[in-house]
């Protein structure tokens, strides 16, 4: 399996964000397994930079949208305008037409214009004025998000939450980790002489040879059996969708990849569950009153659910 260069890129990506070794590794399983990312976290903590080192390390083409609140879709998917030399109207692209794209404080704008990435998002196409473009593979959108107790921020939708294949928080660097970061940008942007680590188009091969990864009928019944509880579970108003099943698949062939195993073992569920399902998640009103979360929910049922044995996968 070439999954190998999996690892050079994440250690390319390591040469410019200090730490957040297991960050960088989530990002990687969230592009193996063809989904995006959403990094929820207080400004200043190097999500940007994330992106960028992620977008040159695999010769991707990068593009930037900072959500405002006065943002419109058309500013993202692109819009028509016309031409009078033709007499025609010509499809100007709009910043999604990209390989990763960087969505900036998505949460900073209008539900309508974080809604506008939903197509995109699931089906890697862009629809303008009746016409649908594809978009450029492979195709990775990583959503950045301050907490929504800040002041301007809008909650996302929850069938926008729910095409993020995982929601990651990178948190403040360790002591010496903020040392090493210091040393490191004193001087010059560790960025700009960053050299690509592997092609596009060995993504998309890798994505091609993640989907042939074995999952037995042990390790599926328990993502069944960890789904189906979030929907049974009366903390939860609304518990995790089938897509929530298909992520946590996907993930969790995407680490048995990087890990150098052709199958799923339980534990890559059991790991990756809050990474995949916990925002997913809608905890009720009571319970929300009573300072209850969805990954706090969610780790007791994980805590409830028989593991499959060794010897049954």
């Amino acid at each position: 399996m070439p999954f190998t260069l999996c690892h050079r890129v994440m250690e390319n990506i390591s040469k410019v964000i200090v730490g957040k070794s297991q960050s960088i590794e989530l990002l990687m399983i969230a592009v193996l397994a063809e989904g995006h990312a959403l990094i929820d976290d207080v400004p200043g903590l190097g999500k940007t930079l994330l992106a960028k080192s992620l977008a040159k390390s695999i010769g991707a083409g990068f593009e930037r949208v900072q959500f405002t609140p006065d943002l419109l879709p058309s500013d993202i998917t692109g819009f028509n305008v016309y031409d009078q030399q033709s007499g025609r109207f010509v499809f100007q692209p709009g910043p999604v037409m990209t390989n990763v794209l960087l969505a900036d404080e998505i949460n900073r704008t209008i539900p309508r214009t974080q809604s506008s990435l939903l197509e995109s998002m699931e089906e890697r196409q862009v629809t303008v004025d009746g016409k649908t473009y594809p978009l450029p593979l492979p195709f990775f959108v990583m959503a950045t998000q301050n907490p929504i107790e800040l002041e301007g921020t809008f909650p996302l939708p929850e069938a926008q939450l729910d095409r993020f294949l995982l929601k990651v928080r990178l948190g403040y660097p360790e002591e010496e980790e903020e040392v090493v970061i210091l040393e490191r940008f004193r001087e010059e942007d560790p960025l700009a002489g960053l050299e690509p680590a592997a092609k596009t188009q060995d993504i998309l091969e890798m994505q091609s040879a993640r989907r042939k990864i074995h999952v037995s009928r042990p390790v599926a019944e328990y993502i069944t059996a960890i789904v189906r509880a979030t929907r049974n579970n009366p903390a939860l108003r609304l518990g995790a969708s089938p897509r929530g099943s298909l992520a946590l698949m996907r993930a969790g062939q995407a680490r048995a990849a990087l890990e150098g195993r052709d199958y799923v073992l339980p534990d890559d569920i059991k790991y990756l569950a809050l990474y995949a399902l916990a925002h997913r998640l809608i905890v009720s009103d009571e319970e929300r009153l009573r300072g209850q979360t969805a990954e706090r929910v969610l780790g007791e049922i994980l805590g409830q659910i028989p593991v499959p044995a060794a010897r049954e996968v």
